[in-house]
């Protein structure tokens, strides 16, 4: 600006394993600063703790607009978080005015994490994102309104998940302990190797309150045995259906919208586990979503976030807003 004033857009990433945040310009050419806050913002009754967001966050912006260089000021705000559908009560009423007071920020958007993965595969573009870590979750939409499939929980869902996958090879395993039919040796070999004697597992496990990243931690093992052992492929090829039948719940219907594909995009750890469950995944997707177009994500839920706040800032936000899962205080 002729002031000499440097407009910046801020991103933020909140998950249950840790907080990112990124500056950066309207402009996507121009660098990006980041940074890594020491710990996961806490969850308690009342939700997410909007005061211990904001206490790890503003310094680290601070510092960050510091490098930036005189002039440097924020002007938009994306602030993703997991569990904002149904936590972000707090965030969505403390926020706003705290963000103003503290850095002059105008414009801001509080997103559930899924719609920031959303934002950073795809942009704001029509179709479908599955992201897949511990629990796994399917979002689609066609810029008018957004549908969602699982994330429900390693209880209730996330089918297809790590934590699912992982359960899936213990279970498994137990049963080739008892001498039970569909019991797989070699992931009881895995399961002893990982954990100790078999016997021992259930008390290990269920008292934790950690309970869906244990069971997800023994989803690579399940991985690692697919290509030798006929049960852990087969818990891949289920897994990856699930992946499929999600993305076909949410993913636009081309005959409503008089176009001829929509794109579906992976995202988050568990498509890192390689081709013994990505083979899978695209072989089921062709089957389930014919009319879909499998891309590459360009970019992770950091990155969406500071997508949103690029088009807060600039061209307009074309992403559906919603009270829980997109909002945009003074809009939604």
């Amino acid at each position: 600006m002729s002031d000499g004033t440097v407009e910046l857009v801020l991103g933020v990433d909140s998950g249950g394993s840790g907080l990112r945040l990124a500056l950066g310009a309207v402009d996507p050419r121009y660098p990006v600063r980041t940074a890594v806050c020491a710990e996961p913002v806490r969850t308690g009754a009342a939700g997410i703790d909007a005061a211990h967001l904001l206490e790890q966050v503003l310094p680290e912006v601070r510092r960050l607009l510091e490098e930036a260089g005189p002039g440097a000021v924020v002007t938009a705000a994306a602030i993703g978080a997991a569990g904002m559908a149904t936590l972000g009560d707090r965030l969505r009423a403390e926020l706003p005015a705290a963000l103003a007071s503290a850095l002059g920020i105008g414009r801001l958007a509080l997103a559930a994490d899924a719609v920031t993965a959303y934002a950073g595969a795809l942009g704001q573009r029509p179709g479908a994102v599955v992201a897949g870590g511990t629990g796994m979750i399917a979002l689609g939409t066609d810029l008018s309104t957004w549908r969602r499939a699982d994330g429900w929980g390693h209880l209730l869902g996330d089918s297809g998940g790590g934590a699912w996958i992982g359960r899936e090879g213990l279970a498994a395993a137990m049963r080739a302990h008892d001498g039970r039919r569909g019991g797989s040796p070699a992931l009881l070999e895995r399961l002893e190797t990982v954990f100790g004697p078999a016997a021992g597992l259930p008390g290990l496990l269920y008292p934790r309150t950690d309970r869906p990243a244990l069971l997800a931690s023994f989803a690579p093992e399940v991985a690692a045995c697919a290509g030798t052992d006929g049960t852990a492929a087969t818990i891949l090829r289920r897994a990856a259906a699930h992946v499929a039948e999600a993305a076909a719940a949410v993913c636009p219907d081309p005959a409503e919208h008089h176009t001829e594909a929509y794109e579906i995009a992976l995202t988050g750890g568990l498509f890192r586990m390689g081709e013994a469950l990505l083979g899978p995944v695209r072989e089921e997707l062709a089957e389930q979503v014919p009319q879909a177009r499998l891309v590459p994500a360009a970019g992770d839920p950091l990155h969406g976030s500071l997508e949103i706040a690029r088009a807060l800032a600039g061209a307009g936000l074309r992403l559906p807003l919603h009270p829980a899962l997109l909002f945009v205080p003074g809009v939604t």
